[in-house]
């Protein structure tokens, strides 16, 4: 699991309980018990676990705050995989706010159970209405809950894309049926965002390795296509079912991240202005940033450097997508004068902004030269995996072939594989 995002706050295992347990009056902020809950994911210990079970048991008002950080709780309990929380979160799959089920469901999907009265409770949540239909299906496949199958075969023809597609993987899970497979993979080029991300984890849950070039054309964050393509393909290669080979000009074409590369899903009708071109580049729909990237370097090449900095010096350095567009895009228009910024990138340690050091990476790579080749053979010594790939693909471009002796004993098979094939 990936955990560099739990420890934002800082805060030790006694400082998140105590201050769990200041009463709300007290508080500087409202959140702070959600701050707290969130927090004790960083301490698999059994005090942290009571500290949530209690948070589970005892916030029962109907203040918001109180509500979102007994839904957090559960989260936190999913994630430390409490068994011992068990009876408890299943208390929570009658509860009146359907987000406070929707967690006790994902989280008992966490922990695992083969007892069937809880098993089957989770199912019944299929016959109510208005319920998070998607986190309950996959759940139940993830259990192997065979007893549920022809209800969750109601939901492969919802209207709903994220659910439909759940349910056609799930069959595919608990049935061995993959007849219906095609239409998840055809989400990948759907206009909803939420539809394209949704249909890349049903395609990971079904195991279906036949996507992953599909899934590497998906205009979506590289972070949901990266995980998918990962995911298959250590599967894919630990069952015998498919070759590094087959898999990596994917992975290469998803860590280059080119928006040539990519499958767009959206248009314009007319020429947009540059301005226009340069705000797309902070919409949360990464489809529509690809298509601004794209249309920068086909129609604004001269312009557009000068327009990036601009809008950096305002808000690109704060917005971690921005940020990261930024950085390509300089980086293909080979922008001397950004050398600095790439390096700066490719150092930065905050969380939100990791996708911007592989970008860095890439980046000084299209550069040329030999400045940047000691840079980026010390990134090949992080735990990220993308900084990794990306730096052994910038030293292949700069000529540099000693990079792939550094990885070669990397702790993760896709490096190796990757050094071993350079």
């Amino acid at each position: 699991m990936d955990k560099r995002f739990f420890n934002m706050f800082g805060l030790t295992e006694d400082q998140a309980i105590a201050l769990l347990q200041t009463p709300t009056e007290q508080l500087a902020a409202p959140t702070e018990h959600y701050v707290a809950v969130a927090h004790l994911i960083n301490f698999p210990t059994e005090r942290s676990i009571n500290a949530l079970i209690e948070v589970v048991q005892n916030s029962t008002t109907d203040d918001m705050y109180d509500r979102i950080t007994r839904r957090k709780a559960l989260e936190s309990l999913g994630r430390l995989q409490a068994k011992v929380a068990l009876p408890v979160i299943r208390g929570c799959l009658g509860d009146e706010d359907c987000y406070t089920v929707e967690n006790a469901v994902w989280a008992i999907g966490e922990i695992g159970t083969e007892d069937r009265e809880i098993l089957e409770e989770i199912a019944q949540l299929l016959e109510q209405p208005d319920r998070s239909y998607r986190t309950i299906i996959q759940t139940l496949a993830k259990l192997n809950y065979q007893p549920a199958t022809d209800r969750i075969k109601k939901f492969v023809t919802a209207d709903d894309e994220p659910i439909c597609s759940a349910a056609i993987s799930a069959i595919c899970r608990l049935t061995g049926d993959s007849s219906q497979i095609s239409q998840v993979v055809a989400f990948l080029q759907h206009q909803s965002v939420n539809a394209r991300r949704a249909c890349i984890q049903d395609l990971i849950d079904a195991n279906y390795y036949d996507a992953i070039p599909q899934i590497a054309r998906c205009p979506v964050s590289l972070v949901f296509r990266l995980r998918g393509i990962r995911l298959l393909a250590n599967a894919g290669m630990a069952a015998g079912k498919i070759s590094f080979a087959a898999v990596e000009p994917h992975l290469d074409s998803v860590i280059r991240d080119r928006p040539q590369d990519l499958d767009l899903v959206h248009e314009y009708d007319l020429k947009p202005t540059l301005d226009f071109v340069i705000n797309e580049l902070y919409h949360t729909d990464f489809g529509r940033c690809y298509l601004a990237s794209k249309t920068l370097l086909e129609v604004y090449p001269e312009e557009a450097p000068d327009a990036i900095l601009k809008t950096w010096e305002k808000e690109a350095h704060n917005d971690y997508g921005a940020h990261y567009h930024a950085i390509k895009l300089l980086g293909w228009l080979r922008y001397d004068r950004a050398y600095d910024l790439f390096v700066e990138a490719l150092h930065n340690t905050s969380p939100q902004f990791q996708k911007s050091r592989a970008a860095a990476a890439i980046a000084l790579g299209n550069l040329g030269g030999d400045r940047a080749i000691s840079l980026l053979k010390e990134a090949l010594t992080s735990h990220i995996f993308d900084l990794k790939y990306a730096s052994l693909l910038a030293l292949e471009q700069l000529g540099d072939r000693s990079g792939k002796e550094i990885a070669a004993n990397d702790a993760d098979e896709l490096i190796r594989a990757k050094a071993t094939a350079l």
